[in-house]
């Protein structure tokens, strides 16, 4: 039975602030963590196997991707009240999401192998246009800050897709390691990191030709990569290390490994999606296995807590 925590309930219309979000799959459930405290103190129904969370740019509203279903579901951030339930279309397990600064929805289709932009997501009317990837298992997805082009991280093609956010034009794609999945783009557009969890190793391309100008040996299973909003380094979450790898981004070296559980809790914990918190001193490190989310302290290294949320939690968002 979910429990919505009273003592702790904002008042109606409050703005939640510095909270984070966990979508748990195991649960279909959404929570909102006091970051204060560390406290859940929200948890509502979600759709079916929930997995990726953002922020609008406001503050205001949660977007969820639903990859059990065919919707991306939008709720407040102060309530967690859904507010609108965006559909997609047959088959379109949405999973990898942007809120984008202009207001708009990026999300990935992975069913129909393609992406959607979603303009006035909350108009009540919403504008959808789908754009075709053409590669199976397009799964993650970052998207250029003139929002004029997107990529994909294709699991089952083995491929880094660019598309470019107009009708009409075809997309390119590249080969990039064994299973790439984790996409983050760098400050300036210019480059894209790829994280390739089948070949533990991470990839620096050129976001604009897909050239692949670098190959970083990273741990073993690498989910997830995350660029610190500093723009000096990029993280991987290693999932069967229970670690994560850190790469000086203009050097495009290893620098350190921050070890979160470890190689003999690593199977345990299922260690999956990382978040860095805005200020880029805390890394949130989503362990799936145990429901918890592991708070680490950037400059040290050290984990500060484990906090609770939902079964399963995988996907992340935050406020500051």
């Amino acid at each position: 039975m979910l429990a919505v925590l009273a003592a702790s309930h904002p008042a109606a219309g409050a703005r939640a602030e510095g909270a984070l979000f966990v979508a748990a799959k195991r649960g279909n459930t959404l929570s909102r963590l006091d970051l204060a405290s560390g406290a859940e103190v929200l948890r509502v129904p979600s759709c079916a196997n929930p997995h990726e969370l953002a922020t609008s740019p406001d503050g205001e509203h949660v977007a969820l991707a639903c990859y059990g279903g065919t919707t991306v579901d939008i709720f407040t951030t102060a309530e967690l009240a859904k507010v609108a339930s965006i559909e997609l279309g047959e088959n379109a397990r949405p999973h990898g999401i942007v809120w984008h600064p202009s207001g708009a929805i990026y999300v990935t289709a992975e069913g129909r192998r393609a992406l959607f932009r979603i303009s006035a997501p909350l108009s009540g009317a919403p504008r959808l246009a789908e754009f075709a990837t053409g590669k199976l298992g397009s799964h993650m997805i970052a998207v250029a800050g003139d929002a004029s082009a997107a990529w994909t991280t294709d699991l089952g093609s083995r491929t880094v897709t660019r598309v470019t956010l107009v009708p009409g034009v075809a997309p390119r794609s590249v080969a990039v390691g064994e299973e790439p999945e984790g996409i983050a783009l760098s400050r300036d557009g210019k480059t894209l990191w790829v994280s390739a969890r089948g070949s533990n190793q991470a990839f620096v391309l050129d976001a604009e030709t897909l050239e692949v100008r670098k190959t970083i040996a990273t741990g073993r299973f690498p989910l997830r990569i995350a660029v610190r909003p500093q723009g000096d380094v990029a993280v991987t979450s290693d999932l069967q290390d229970g670690s994560l790898t850190v790469i000086d981004t203009a050097k495009a070296k290893v620098i350190r490994k921050i070890a979160v559980s470890g190689p003999a809790e690593a199977q345990s914990r299922f260690q999956v999606t990382i978040l860095w918190s805005p200020d880029g001193s805390r890394i949130y490190v989503a362990e799936t296995g145990t429901s918890t989310i592991a708070e680490v302290d950037y400059a040290s290294g050290k984990v500060l807590r484990r906090l609770k949320a939902g079964e399963g939690g995988d996907g992340l968002a935050i406020l500051p």
